[in-house]
């Protein structure tokens, strides 16, 4: 009998883009990845304040309502399974990535769930990829993000590309969580590659 995949653990917190956090979760559920979603309190306030989206039962109607491969934690237990390492996962995203949160990974610093499952992840040289969205970026961000970057992270800031001629904001949203399925190493495909 063989072991089910290993969960995607994917954290939201409060830096803007609350569309690409809602845009990657649904891909996420609708292709049965198993995923482990945390939410940190300003995480909860982006939901609410870009997107509407004021608790999980909100948010689960906005990502296609099929939730069977995805399992909530509470960020405030710092001793759920997220948090140990002896607990298989393939890897995490942050997304959107706040600068307090990069920081607290940068530093090793873990006071919630979301930062001692980054630092698990870290230390377990599982894929970790930051989405930060802040601009511009003070020298103590710059710092930081080098910090997380030398760590093992993945820096992928939400910098959407424009060759393929977007024509709605979706679009935009698709280009980077394309980007975050493929350094996930998730055979989701949601946008043409490049062509050159």
């Amino acid at each position: 009998m063989s072991n089910p995949p290993a969960p995607v653990v994917f954290a939201i917190t409060g830096a803007s883009g609350a569309p690409y956090a809602v845009r990657l979760l649904e891909i996420l559920a609708n292709d049965h990845v198993p995923t482990w979603l945390l939410v940190s309190t300003h995480g909860w306030r982006l939901l609410a304040e870009e997107c509407g989206i004021k608790d999980e039962a909100a948010l689960k109607k906005a990502t296609g309502g099929d939730w069977q491969s995805v399992r909530t934690f509470n960020d405030a237990d710092r001793g759920a399974e997220p948090a140990s390492g002896s607990v298989q996962t393939r890897g995490m995203v942050v997304c959107p990535c706040s600068m307090g949160t990069m920081a607290a990974i940068a530093q090793g610093t873990s006071r919630s769930l979301i930062e001692r499952a980054a630092d698990v992840t870290l230390k377990e040289r599982r894929k970790l990829v930051l989405v930060p969205r802040e601009t511009p970026l003070s020298l103590v961000h710059l710092r930081n993000m080098t910090l997380a970057a030398e760590a093992g992270a993945t820096i992928l800031p939400a910098a959407p590309g424009f060759y393929q001629r977007p024509k709605e904001i979706g679009q935009l949203v698709d280009f980077i969580v394309q980007r975050i399925v493929d350094h996930l190493g998730l055979e989701i495909r949601i946008i043409k590659p490049w062509q050159g």
